[in-house]
């Protein structure tokens, strides 16, 4: 693959000779991060080039795209190829989602979907190699790569090339509780928790009290300790806690991994809690914040943390809302269709929480539609870490025939429909899924 973002350095380079760069990224962690390393490679590199950041890509978007223009489209474009065949303009795609079709002659396309015998890398981590290959000055850049990755579920696995990422970045890595921000004080972390969601301590300070009780770790001069400045003992009494608060519907194995902490700001900081303030910022509609952040605009990270306080109040009222809704439910799926009441651009992190509680069973299928003006965003989960079906390909059954288009993994997808198609949608997905349950 390094060989192939080379060739992509030297035709880049000569397109952009004779036009401007159009990027064009997609709105979450990963999106805004390999935005953020793509844009300060190409501006050490000294070319021209404006960014987009969206949400996802529609066949009028693609065809109102310049093409007096380069165009860059990091971490997503896989499944849009059709569209981009037609456009008469060098074409270069920096993605690692699945790839529906063969790729056309006018589009230059870097992807971990090419290299079956390459480890899952996300987008930041592609667009990291790109410009590391372009300039070892751009291995500042890591940093970044890290947390995309951490954003995108991409750090479970540390193959070699995210080994020398990390290394890059000079990240420190422990093994503990998957509790974030892990850098702050221990009962705060624990008390605004919604992955892992903890019976009981979410949500009540009483509650996260009466855990650290039963933990045995005590405050020190009025302050608890942050989550990875504890000891091995202290780590595996809290671990131990959780999991019996939990029921028994959680294991070690889905709470415990890898925390990754990185300098940012010249703060040591969670690079999963910064993913989620990335992310935040682009799901309040504010992408270009996220941006600026990951740019290192001190202006832009007092704002960004200040929507990221707003996103999680908001975020609050969503679960809320999904906890007193009706909803649509099949043996191992559920299906909530919150209409206008929940922001499309959190509807997929409001699965995504609800696919990691312990109220529904490893391999339930959760399905969330929210209102996008004429459109409807659906997002798609699966619950648990393995097992159970292809929720991309769910969504792929339901929507083609629509006319419509699904992106993302097998355990994690959306899609947008029109609200036209809204009871269609909805009839065609329980059908699929009874279906799919008798095949089983």
């Amino acid at each position: 693959m390094i060989n192939k973002i080379k060739s992509a350095i030297e035709s880049i380079d000569e397109a952009s000779r004779k036009k401007s760069i159009k990027v064009i990224s997609h709105y979450d962690a990963d999106g805004i991060t390999s935005a953020a390393i793509f844009s300060r490679a190409l501006q050490r590199w000294g070319k021209r080039f404006s960014i987009e950041i969206v949400k996802g890509l529609e066949e009028s978007f693609i065809k109102s795209l310049p093409e007096d223009h380069v165009l860059i489209f990091l971490d997503l474009a896989s499944g849009s190829l059709a569209y981009l065949k037609d456009k008469k303009t060098e074409v270069f795609v920096f993605d690692h989602h699945e790839i529906t079709e063969d790729v056309p002659p006018n589009i230059t396309m870097i992807s971990t979907q090419l290299f079956h015998s390459h480890e899952p890398l996300s987008g930041a981590a592609i667009c990291y190699l790109f410009a590391k290959a372009l300039s070892p000055q751009n291995k500042d850049l890591a940093t970044l790569a890290v947390i995309g990755m951490v954003g995108d579920s991409h750090e479970k696995l540390i193959g070699k090339i995210f080994s020398e990422i990390l290394q890059d970045a000079e990240t420190i890595i422990k093994k503990g509780l998957l509790l974030y921000p892990s850098t702050r004080h221990l009962d705060k972390a624990l008390e605004y928790s919604s992955s892992p969601y903890i019976p009981g301590v979410t949500g009540s300070y009483k509650g996260v009290i009466d855990l650290l009780r039963e933990a045995g770790i005590q405050n020190e001069g009025g302050k608890y300790k942050a989550l990875y400045e504890l000891n091995d003992e202290e780590m595996s009494k809290l671990i131990t806690a959780i999991l019996l608060r939990s029921g028994g519907k959680a294991n070690a194995e889905q709470i415990v991994g890898n925390l990754y902490l990185v300098k940012f700001f010249n703060r040591m900081e969670d690079a999963r809690e910064l993913s989620a303030l990335i992310n935040a910022c682009s799901r309040m509609d504010r992408p270009f914040v996220s941006l600026g952040f990951c740019l290192g605009n001190k202006k832009m990270k007092d704002e960004a943390e200040k929507i990221y306080i707003e996103y999680k109040q908001s975020l609050v009222s969503a679960l809320r809302f999904v906890s007193e809704v009706e909803k649509i439910s099949g043996k191992n799926y559920i299906i909530i269709n919150a209409k206008d009441k929940i922001k499309d651009t959190i509807i997929g992190t409001v699965a995504s929480i609800m696919s990691h509680s312990p109220v529904y069973p490893e391999g339930s299928i959760i399905i969330a539609l929210a209102y996008n003006n004429d459109k409807i965003k659906v997002s798609a989960r699966l619950s648990g870490s393995e097992g159970g079906r292809n929720v991309r390909e769910v969504l792929h059954q339901v929507v083609v025939p629509l006319g419509g288009e699904v992106g993302g993994h097998p355990s994690a997808a959306g899609c947008l429909i029109s609200k036209e198609q809204e009871g269609l949608f909805i009839d065609g997905l329980k059908r699929i899924l009874d279906v799919e349950l008798v095949k089983v």
